[in-house]
């Protein structure tokens, strides 16, 4: 099972991530919502799409753009359609 935390707080948890790249996309079920507010910012990727991210706040901290989701991906990763993965102080185990 992998799990994502920040500061002490599991912000998702699930035994179906689809592992791409080296980062686990989590499932949307899988998120526990309360902990993420959108952020403008967006990337892209030539063979998956146009990223957006989310701040994810707990216990007091905030961790900007820690969290990125593709919507519409492109064919090539239709499998990751609006699961969530994550960087920086975000800790997956």
């Amino acid at each position: 099972m992998a799990t994502a935390s920040f500061n002490g707080v599991v912000i998702a948890e699930s035994d179906e991530t689809v592992m791409v790249e080296g980062n686990h996309y989590f499932p949307p079920q899988s998120i526990n919502t309360e902990y993420f507010t959108p952020n403008p910012k967006t990337s892209v990727c030539p063979w998956k799409g146009t990223a957006e991210y989310f701040d994810v706040a707990a216990g007091g901290e905030t961790a900007e753009a820690a969290a990125w989701t593709y919507k519409q991906p492109k064919d090539a990763a239709s499998e990751i359609k609006d699961h969530l993965a994550f960087w920086g102080a975000i800790t997956v185990q």
